[in-house]
């Protein structure tokens, strides 16, 4: 089995819905998003995807995080935009171009981080 990796950032303010704490109050972070992609074997050229074809698919969806309110994002209108949460928004939205993913860790400090696979 083969895997890569790839790493980006995006910076953005949230406040969890249904939590009591310091989280429920408006905060933001620096975020940190891993894209870990295996096959079997690599394809003709040797490679398991090309680094810049998945840095690409995950710029798009990175790039309508950036600077945001996460709160007023759809998706997160009703779900809450927890770390975890925010693995499984890119992790299904860049398997649409990328069938062999295999995990999105999302890092909201660099000491705490959710991961989400199937």
């Amino acid at each position: 089995m083969y895997s890569i990796k790839i790493e980006a950032y995006f910076s953005a303010a949230h406040n969890l819905r249904g939590y009591k704490g310091k989280c429920e109050a408006l905060h933001g972070h620096n975020w940190k998003v891993e894209v870990a992609v295996a096959r079997e074997n690599p394809d003709k050229a040797g490679m398991v995807v090309d680094f810049r074809l998945l840095k690409n698919e995950l710029h798009k969806i990175l790039e309508k995080l950036d600077h945001k309110y996460l709160n007023n994002i759809t998706y997160f209108k009703k779900i809450n935009p927890t770390s975890e949460n925010l693995a499984k928004y890119v992790y299904d939205r860049i398997k649409l171009h990328t069938p062999d993913i295999r995990s999105v860790t999302v890092w909201e400090s660099e000491n705490s981080s959710a991961t989400y696979y199937e």
